[in-house]
């Protein structure tokens, strides 16, 4: 049996990102925009600005979720995933 498929509907990114500079990632952070939609897409990632466009995040710690939500929820609940984002972007100023 042959089976041929044209273009995926699944994306898997793992750290597609983590090894670029700022601005290599802000080009191919758009690059994988464009080909992340209308897909289903899972992205592995320690940069949250990666993620952060999301529709859904999960924030893993020892091995389960521990907080689940878009950006915006997650930081309003001033959890793990907030403290992160502070720490990322203090690291970047």
């Amino acid at each position: 049996m042959n089976s041929r498929c044209s273009f995926s509907v699944m994306l898997l990114l793992v750290m597609a990102t983590s090894a670029l500079d700022t601005i290599s990632e802000r080009l191919v952070q758009e690059a994988l925009d464009h080909l992340m939609k209308g897909r289903t897409t899972l992205v592995i990632a320690h940069r949250l600005s990666t993620v952060q466009n999301a529709d859904q995040i999960a924030l893993c710690s020892d091995g389960k979720i521990a907080e689940l939500g878009t950006h915006l929820e997650l930081l309003e609940r001033k959890g793990q995933y907030a403290s992160l984002v502070d720490t990322q972007r203090l690291a970047f100023e």
